[in-house]
């Protein structure tokens, strides 16, 4: 039997009960350690489940899972997934996989930052398409998630905002020279996403600034679409689930002057909220707001809360 088992967001103890069963019973245990990570090493693991466990980095899950796989129509096999096994779509590749093999399998879940994210107040069904945020290069700056959050923006909907991490990567250099040299992990930050997401919007911008019109009447708020840092607020997570995760709510330019060390250790994620906006969602997330009155103020008048 093969068990792919979702372990939760914080530490070993976050396991469920049948998860911890399994893996007990299982003759091998891989940890799938490259869409996330828990805060607590291997070694914490395997002394609290009592078993040896096989780091499974991006290589040998999609082009080495029959490694993986090996014997589990006769043993159990436990395959340990941080968060819920269907975070990430690699892990329903490795179930078709094992389907095709007539390796039977189970999976057993838990809480995932896809659910964990309404610890902010924010209302789950409000919420719209998750996108994610990789790092940009000097050549290379994918804006098409862009999309997914005015999507979102346009149907009211609140929009959580998941950052790149990258282990067990490979320069440029060494993957042109076929050298087996990583670099170090790195965490995306939200800072760093909010620089990213305020130079594409800047770039959207410039074109159109001698546009402007002469008229002199009352000015409205921008559309939700537009994505105005100014007037569009957003909330950022740090390490959901942990005893130190950190909640931060503002406006995406009050977010974005803060520094690094505010928004708490990593995963870094953030939401934008969508202009269905309830007022107990207001008062919820005004507890962790850069400036209260800010919060109140662009809440009441762009986002037309009403109490």
């Amino acid at each position: 039997m093969l068990y792919v088992i979702g372990l939760g967001l914080s530490d070993e103890k976050d396991i469920t009960v049948r998860g911890l069963e399994a893996v007990k019973g299982s003759a091998r245990v891989y940890l799938e350690a490259y869409t996330s990570i828990l805060g607590v090493g291997k070694d914490r693991l395997e002394a609290f489940y009592g078993k040896e466990i096989v780091i499974a980095d991006r290589d040998m899950v999609e082009t080495e899972s029959d490694a993986i796989l090996h014997n589990a129509d006769k043993e159990d096999v436990s395959f340990l997934v941080v968060g819920d096994p269907f975070g990430a779509t690699t892990h329903a590749d490795l179930l078709l996989r094992a389907e095709a093999l007539n390796i039977p399998s189970t999976v057993i879940h838990n809480a995932s930052v896809m659910n964990a994210c309404g610890a902010v107040g924010l209302a789950l069904y409000n919420f719209g398409q998750t996108v994610s945020i990789p790092f940009f290069t000097d050549s290379w700056r994918p804006d098409s998630w862009l999309e997914r959050v005015r999507e979102n923006a346009a149907l009211g909907l609140h929009t959580l905002c998941l950052l790149d991490i990258k282990v067990k990567e490979q320069s440029e250099e060494n993957l042109a020279r076929g050298r087996k040299i990583f670099e170090p992990p790195r965490y995306m930050s939200v800072p760093t996403a909010l620089t990213q997401l305020l130079s594409l919007l800047e770039e959207e911008s410039a074109p159109s600034s001698s546009t402007s019109s002469s008229s002199e009447s009352t000015p409205t708020p921008p559309p939700a679409t537009s994505l105005d840092p100014n007037t569009t607020l957003a909330i950022s997570l740090s390490r959901v689930g942990d005893p130190s995760q950190t909640f931060v709510s503002g406006t995406l330019a009050e977010l974005a002057q803060l520094p690094e060390s505010a928004f708490g250790g990593p995963l870094h994620s953030f939401v934008i909220v969508g202009r269905r906006f309830h007022a107990l969602e207001r008062d919820f997330a005004v507890r962790w707001a850069v400036s209260k009155e800010s919060w109140t103020k662009v809440s009441n008048e762009v986002y037309k809360v009403r109490d």
